[in-house]
């Protein structure tokens, strides 16, 4: 089943590689999507796929790369797709 999640990350997730730690992981998922840094210093990624993989994704999202600490997700799972090409970093 095709779903759509969009996760607000924090704890020390920027200047960590988290951005580039959530695009392989949605790649290696085949996962749609983006991901971005907000102002507030949290990471803000939006995922599209099959339900199943994207609960996969979040659980490696819990962990992030090496030097990332997550605190905390606010994880909101959404009905409208946008049928993404590709999992895009924004900037």
């Amino acid at each position: 089943m095709k779903a759509r999640v969009h996760l607000y990350i924090s704890g020390r997730v920027q200047g960590v590689y988290y951005r580039v730690f959530t695009q392989e992981v949605a790649n290696s998922l085949g996962l749609k999507g983006w991901v971005r840094n907000l102002p507030d210093r949290r990471v803000e990624a939006v995922f599209e796929g099959e339900k199943e993989l994207i609960e996969k994704a979040i659980s490696m999202c819990k962990q992030g790369p090496p030097y990332a600490n997550v605190t905390h997700i606010d994880i909101i799972w959404e009905n409208h797709l946008e049928n993404f090409n590709d999992f895009t970093i924004r900037y």
